[in-house]
């Protein structure tokens, strides 16, 4: 649990990023729900086929499914530490979207997710607990978001998913650390 648990809360660092440059925007009661509701479903379902795709895998290449879950995670981190800011763009297109778009956008702002369901699927997670608490906390987050959007700055914002990042590089490298001494 502990692992599901290490691995969740910096996605709710980038959803928050997210949530928080939409409700600049000045969002409706019912925009709010309604994005929440997309963050839910999109960041709950993108881990379900990284999980997947991950258990499989990890069954196929047996003990090194927990070094490429580590290079995974790591790889997320990084990105999301040290990666070009889209979020202004994204943002902007995610609060004009109708439709079809909507999903489309959706599944881009759940990317991350889908890395990290690849992970917890190599790590052997158990998938409900996990999906559940990825849903739930980008329900959570992205309300507090949309609540303090107008109120935190775009450096906030920014410190937030690069913390996310950092986050996650540190607990790929405590995972290989522990992967590491327990190999000997």
């Amino acid at each position: 649990m502990a692992r599901i648990i290490a691995l969740v809360l910096p996605l709710g660092l980038d959803t928050f990023a997210i949530a928080a440059a939409l409700g600049i925007t000045r969002l409706s009661g019912s925009q709010r729900v309604r994005f929440s509701l997309l963050f839910a479903a999109f960041e709950g379902g993108m881990p379900v086929i990284g999980l997947l795709i991950g258990a499989g895998l990890g069954q196929a290449i047996g003990g090194w499914s927990e070094y490429l879950a580590i290079a995974a995670l790591a790889g997320v981190g990084a990105y999301m530490l040290f990666g070009r800011d889209e979020d202004e763009e994204r943002v902007r297109k995610l609060a004009a979207a109708r439709g079809p778009a909507v999903i489309g956008l959706g599944l881009t702002v759940s990317l991350d997710e889908l890395a990290i369901g690849f992970s917890l699927g190599l790590l052997n997670v158990p998938i409900i607990p996990a999906i559940l608490l990825i849903a739930a906390q980008a329900f959570i987050v992205s309300q507090v978001g949309f609540a303090l959007g107008g109120k935190v700055g775009e450096a906030t914002r920014e410190g937030a998913e690069r913390l996310a990042g950092a986050v996650l590089l540190v607990i790929a490298g405590a995972l290989l650390v522990a992967r590491i001494l327990a190999a000997r």
